[in-house]
């Protein structure tokens, strides 16, 4: 990130991650959560329930939400309805966590508190949990623990930041999602002792800019060799490149400037290719898809590249005439189309070449 420089947030900084959405709860189905490890409670009741007790909360016939908490043996504890402010399940203990059984999902447990938030007739699970606490379950899923010391430092940093960037505390009831919308969180039990480590060691440690502000941190897995300009990452649906340049957003060579080699050039998809497709095949692919079709298939016009050499715009000639769109717009409708056997477009880093030379 060209031009930035290294700063601190307060790491108990509150995050609130969406980590169950769309949630239809009903009185046979009910939304399920689990105190673990010691005592918690739940808004509206006077007193703090042991480890294991269990919260449902359902939409009743009536449209009211309600909510039971029962212990062990199943004997009620407390019952009571909620809206569209409450309830937080919060732990009472400090060996204590929450466990949302409803999550699809082995990566179910979390800390600080869960907000269980109604949407229309669905419910939505919203984790509070500080900033650091947060990344310990976010980093050890987007760079393997194994790695190298230095570049799961990064990963951190990188992870912080673009957590901070996303944060928005007067707007909305969540600020990051728990998938690839934001960065994978997987809770309590995706910590590792490697990365819980580093989180540790340097408490709230961001990237700043010139401006002072945390920046807004993008990272990925495969870099290919270089990076890009925000301005051919970002554009619109039919390539056209944004009109904002963000200055620590430049492309820039990875490589070693001694031997030249990537710094990524071990990862596992450093080096890709697709399989052989004739002109007809693509033709089919791109005509099942509006946004593609041209016909029958004539050329593609690969030129229009960015600073690291990936694409950002594609133009289709066809029988029918001529579509421009975006590079991600056309390796999506090639991934979508492909045939079964044939082999996913990984990125934007691409070109064609004829089959057997003709």
């Amino acid at each position: 990130f060209r031009g930035a420089t290294m700063g601190t947030v307060r790491p108990s900084r509150l995050v609130r991650a969406l980590v169950l959405d769309g949630f239809r709860a009903t009185a046979d189905t009910p939304l399920v959560v689990y105190g673990r490890g010691g005592s918690w409670t739940v808004d509206g009741a006077d007193r703090s329930f042991p480890a294991g007790a269990r919260l449902q909360a359902w939409r009743a016939t009536s449209g009211t939400w309600r909510m039971l908490v029962s212990d062990t043996e199943g004997d009620q504890l407390f019952a009571g309805t909620f809206d569209g402010r409450r309830p937080y399940v919060s732990p009472t203990a400090p060996e204590a966590y929450l466990q949302l059984l409803s999550k699809a999902s082995m990566y179910d447990t979390y800390h600080g508190r869960l907000r269980i938030v109604p949407d229309g007739t669905r419910l939505r699970v919203v984790n509070h949990v500080g900033l650091d606490t947060y990344l310990r379950g976010v980093v050890p899923f987007e760079m393997p623990v194994s790695w190298a010391k230095q570049a799961l430092r990064a990963q951190v940093i990188a992870a912080r930041s673009y957590a901070v960037r996303s944060l928005n505390p007067d707007r909305g009831v969540f600020d990051v999602y728990d998938d690839t919308r934001s960065q994978l969180y997987r809770g309590r039990e995706a910590a590792r002792a490697a990365s819980d480590g580093l989180i540790a060691d340097e408490p709230g440690v961001v990237i700043r800019y010139r401006d002072d502000k945390v920046i807004k941190a993008f990272f990925f897995s495969t870099g290919g060799g270089s990076t890009e300009n925000n301005e051919y990452v970002f554009v619109s649906s039919n390539g056209t490149p944004g009109t904002t340049k963000v200055a620590y957003l430049r492309g820039i060579v990875d490589r070693s400037p001694t031997t030249g080699v990537p710094y990524d050039a071990d990862a596992p998809h450093y080096k890709w290719s697709t399989t052989s497709l004739s002109r007809e095949t693509l033709g089919a692919m791109f005509a099942k898809d509006a946004r593609t079709d041209v016909g029958d298939l004539t050329r593609l016009d690969l030129r229009r590249r960015g600073v690291s050499g990936r694409l950002y715009q594609v133009v289709l000639h066809g029988s029918k005439g001529t579509k421009t769109v975006s590079a991600d717009t056309f390796r999506s409708v090639y991934n979508a189309r492909k045939p079964a056997s044939a082999d996913v477009l990984r990125s934007n880093l691409f070109d064609t070449k004829p089959i057997n030379g003709s």
